[in-house]
């Protein structure tokens, strides 16, 4: 090597990574983390580790871990510079999938790696992360922020999101003691969610769209109802249970639809039948399918194709469940009924009563 070869000085900053810019990103979202703080948390941001009790008053407290992401949905939020909604997507994707079990969220963590991010997205990532956080009463209790030049390109991001939850094991809910008979509450989703965005992007893709594309009897921006955070269930569910209504098995819809995880909170030999007569499938799957000709049955099996949630409870508490679901604006239906049936085959979840 001559010497004109080495006579630039090179240092992590030159490399790409700038160690004191994420200095000053911790600073910037302290006071936006700390704000999720539950009592049970010890200390603050910055250490090795975050710290948390258990909360007091639970019999035989079991933890229930669940980890998940945005998925492609990011591609589309960073081509629209729209970073909140998608901080409110992890959150989601992980807490409604811990709450199934009847558990209550403890604390969150998140990883974001980019190549280069400029410090205003990510503060909305954090914001929206600890947004929804709060919605939940969850911790944000730590994270990581992984800046790695050359193995992401400028502007782009990947994260994921980690849950911990707590319930006491005499009241985890698991499916066994649903029976044929029981009914199936389904709750309203809020749009498309954090599921099938592969598909979604390719339609948008062949009809050329752009944020000035509108579309619904409303003429709203596409792009807006693509980019709607996923609901989070939790403040339902917490207020059902805290009630003493009795939940037999929840499942989140997520990528597979209703067919794929319905099954997942029912014992063997039974299956969900579901009337799809019961409530209005909304206006963003009708705009896809026609959009790019995708088969209903593929809707069906990509989408939550407007519900977000499951319940499954005895015909007994079905009014009561309705009743509470719906005071706190959360549209419930129902939308089915358990029978017995195979569970290998998931299509028979899309079938008329």
């Amino acid at each position: 090597m001559s010497k004109s070869d080495c006579s630039k000085i090179m240092d992590y900053k030159t490399a790409g990574v700038d160690v004191q810019a994420g200095r000053d990103f911790v600073d910037q979202i302290r006071s936006s983390v700390e704000s999720t703080f539950r009592p049970e948390v010890i200390g603050g941001i910055g250490g090795f580790g975050g710290f948390m009790r258990l909360p007091e008053g639970i019999g035989k407290p079991v933890l229930v871990a669940g980890s998940d992401g945005v998925g492609t949905k990011l591609e589309l939020a960073q081509t629209y510079n729209s970073h909140f909604g998608v901080g409110i997507d992890l959150v989601a994707m992980c807490i409604n999938d811990v709450i199934t079990s009847g558990a209550k969220p403890l604390f969150f963590l998140d990883y974001i790696a980019t190549g280069q991010l400029g410090p205003r997205a990510l503060s909305e990532v954090i914001d929206g992360i600890s947004n929804a956080c709060k919605t939940c009463n969850c911790s944000l209790l730590g994270g990581e922020t992984a800046e790695m030049p050359g193995f992401y390109s400028k502007g782009k991001y990947d994260m994921a999101g980690f849950c911990v939850g707590v319930v006491d094991e005499p009241k985890i809910i698991d499916g066994n003691s649903v029976k044929p008979g029981d009914q199936i509450i389904g709750l309203k989703s809020s749009g498309i969610h954090s599921n099938g965005f592969s598909l979604v992007r390719k339609v948008l893709d062949i009809n050329n769209v752009d944020n000035k594309t509108i579309f619904g009897l409303d003429n709203s921006p596409l792009i807006e109802a693509l980019l709607k955070p996923t609901e989070l269930y939790f403040p339902v569910v917490n207020s059902l249970l805290d009630e003493g209504l009795e939940i037999k098995g929840m499942a989140h819809i997520t990528g597979g639809g209703l067919p794929e995880n319905l099954p997942r909170c029912l014992p063997k030999g039974l299956n969900g039948f579901i009337d799809q007569s019961s409530w209005s499938i909304p206006e963003i799957f009708l705009w896809l399918k026609d959009h790019g000709n995708v088969p209903m049955i593929d809707l069906w099996n990509t989408f939550n194709m407007g519900i977000g949630f499951c319940l499954i409870v005895s015909p007994k508490y079905l009014e009561p469940v309705m009743d509470l679901s719906r005071s706190q604006g959360f549209c419930p239906s129902r939308i089915g009924v358990i029978q017995e049936g195979n569970l290998s085959d998931g299509a028979q979840l899309v079938g008329l009563l």
